[in-house]
């Protein structure tokens, strides 16, 4: 049995989006590719054919994964949870107390994750040291260089 994935309702209709095109494009683009290599005749000695056929699998590979994805989700809302401690989908304003540099950051799925959105999972080492934590509270991470130590300054949705 599959865990639960939380996402939100943005991420669900980006998959459910994404699921259709492969469903519908993406089936026809390769059933279109089959056809073409098909017509240039011998079947046991075409590269285009395999390739093609090769592409189909790993098409039908992540509709599959996709479709598992959605069967178990489900979606949540910051509104769900409290604003007073860290939760998923919290966003949160951190001082690294190495650096006293201040930096925002929400905490998301591992599937949502996006470093460069400023989206950390709730799984990952910062996501889980700030987890359940209150404004005022230190959390510390434990990366290669050390230790990395952080102030929560502030708890928003």
């Amino acid at each position: 049995m599959s865990q639960t994935a939380y996402m939100t309702k943005e991420r669900m209709k980006e998959i459910e989006e994404e699921l259709h095109t492969l469903r519908t494009k993406g089936r026809m683009e390769i059933a279109k590719k089959i056809a073409e290599a098909r017509s240039h005749g011998d079947l046991s000695e075409n590269a285009d054919y395999d390739a093609a056929k090769d592409e189909q699998g790993l098409l039908e590979l992540k509709i599959s994964k996709l479709s598992s994805l959605l069967a178990n989700s489900q979606v949540i809302s910051a509104d769900e949870f409290p604003d007073d401690k860290v939760y998923i989908l919290s966003k949160v304003k951190v001082k690294n107390q190495n650096t006293n540099k201040i930096m925002e950051y929400q905490l998301v799925s591992a599937d949502e994750a996006d470093f460069e959105k400023n989206k950390i999972s709730v799984l990952s080492p910062m996501g889980k040291s700030l987890m359940g934590k209150s404004v005022g509270e230190i959390a510390e991470i434990k990366v290669p260089a050390g230790t990395t130590v952080l102030e929560i300054l502030e708890i928003y949705k």
